[in-house]
């Protein structure tokens, strides 16, 4: 049996469109489930929201999301970002510009020290990215 490390993304009340933003970008397969489809909640608000969903990319990568409960703390911060890296440069500049557009550059995607070309930004739902598109050896 393998084992995957897959990114699990917390969002409070946007996972639904955030995820759809992300299929986007990525293209794939999307799996949206909500709180009342697993009958997971007994708050009338809560039921249209996701409590699982998972992004299966054209390339083969995972990425999975959902909303916090009301009843738990959510506090969005920085110390995670996703990174995206490879030699696909038309691929990974396509995967910046998507999402670099309507977010914040913090980096701008140029070239790097170590040779390659790198940028990092904040998507439209706060969540930090990094791209690197590997030089020439």
């Amino acid at each position: 049996m393998s084992v995957q490390l897959n990114s699990y993304l917390s969002f409070r009340d946007t996972a639904r469109q955030a995820m759809q933003y992300y299929q986007s970008v990525f293209g794939g397969d999307l799996e949206l489930n909500t709180f009342a489809e697993f009958h997971a909640s007994e708050d009338p608000a809560e039921q249209d929201k996701i409590m699982h969903s998972m992004l299966t990319t054209d390339q083969g990568q995972k990425l999975m999301a959902a909303d916090t409960p009301n009843g738990m703390e959510y506090q969005p911060g920085n110390s995670h970002s996703l990174s995206l890296s490879g030699d696909d440069e038309t691929l990974l500049r396509g995967y910046w510009e998507r999402l670099s557009d309507g977010g914040t550059v913090t980096v701008p995607l140029e070239k790097a020290p170590w040779g390659d070309t790198f940028g990092m930004c904040v998507d439209q739902f706060g969540v930090p990215w990094m791209v690197n598109i590997a030089g020439q050896p």
